[in-house]
């Protein structure tokens, strides 16, 4: 036997060591202490809206927020708060906004945030109790109408965001307006005539606009643009011609066939005429 074979084999062992395993990694803990921290927010929250007040919160919330010299509204309070009030009529000096009444007074010039809202508010439904009555004086509905029922069939009215909307319109055989003209006919004279009177009893100003169907495409001169200023420019001065404050009519607008009220574009409904009552 050789030298050789009497070497002992050389043994390597290979450990495999891995990083961070088990209860000995740090990552988690970061992941767990945000989500306690998240939790402990989340718990503080839901008690602070059960223990506090309306103004509380909202003192809070303004105190979160400082992005303007003084809030509009806020305010700390009294118990286990203790923070002073921030309405500029007691505190600090008055800006305009701030106070904890809506209007102001004579000792107190600062307004509140609702204030002006208020006000909007009031006169908006001041309107919508003048345009119901106008309505009624001209459909009738309270009893007696100012309109024959003739008429009443040309008239439309709705009270929207821009006022009260009187709309005349074309019946198939009895038109506003001579055909393919500007000329009004007698009908519509009573109309703009009847609407005049109405319209005297308040004193805000008047918009009229006017539209028309659409003609066939191959027509070498489309009338609608010409027949539908034309149109409204003859409201106008019946208007005026009726005794109508020429200063109180704001806007003349001829809207040719854009705004059609039917689906077909060539209907005869959509010649028509809308005298609107503005708001404030």
């Amino acid at each position: 036997m050789s030298s050789g074979d009497n070497q002992a084999p050389i043994i390597i062992k290979r450990k495999k060591v891995s990083g961070g395993g088990g209860h000995h990694g740090g990552a988690w803990k970061v992941a767990y202490a945000d989500f306690v921290t998240a939790m402990m927010a989340f718990f503080l929250l839901m008690w602070l809206l059960n223990a506090t007040t309306e103004k509380q919160r909202k003192g809070i919330a303004d105190y979160f927020n400082p992005t303007i010299a003084v809030n509009r509204i806020s305010g700390g309070g009294d118990g286990s708060f203790g923070g002073d009030s921030v309405f500029s009529e007691e505190t600090i000096a008055q800006m305009g906004t701030g106070a904890s009444m809506n209007l102001p007074t004579e000792q107190r010039q600062a307004k509140g945030q609702n204030g002006s809202e208020a006000k909007d508010e009031s006169d908006s439904a001041e309107f919508d109790q003048v345009a119901a009555k106008i309505e009624e004086a001209l459909m009738g509905v309270g009893g007696e109408s100012m309109v024959t029922d003739q008429l009443a069939k040309h008239i439309v009215t709705k009270v929207t965001d821009e006022g009260l909307i009187v709309e005349f319109f074309d019946l198939v055989d009895e038109p506003l307006f001579a055909p393919e003209t500007g000329t009004p006919e007698p009908i519509l004279e009573e109309l703009v005539a009847m609407v005049s009177r109405v319209f005297t009893l308040v004193p805000n100003e008047v918009a009229i606009n006017g539209f028309t169907r659409s003609y066939p495409e191959m027509l070498r001169t489309n009338p609608v643009w010409d027949l539908s200023t034309e149109r409204v420019q003859q409201v106008r001065k019946l208007l005026q011609q009726d005794g109508f404050e020429t200063k109180r009519i704001q806007r003349v607008t001829g809207f040719a066939d854009r705004k059609p009220a039917s689906d077909i574009p060539m209907s005869i409904r959509n010649n028509r005429l809308e005298i609107i009552l503005l708001r404030n």
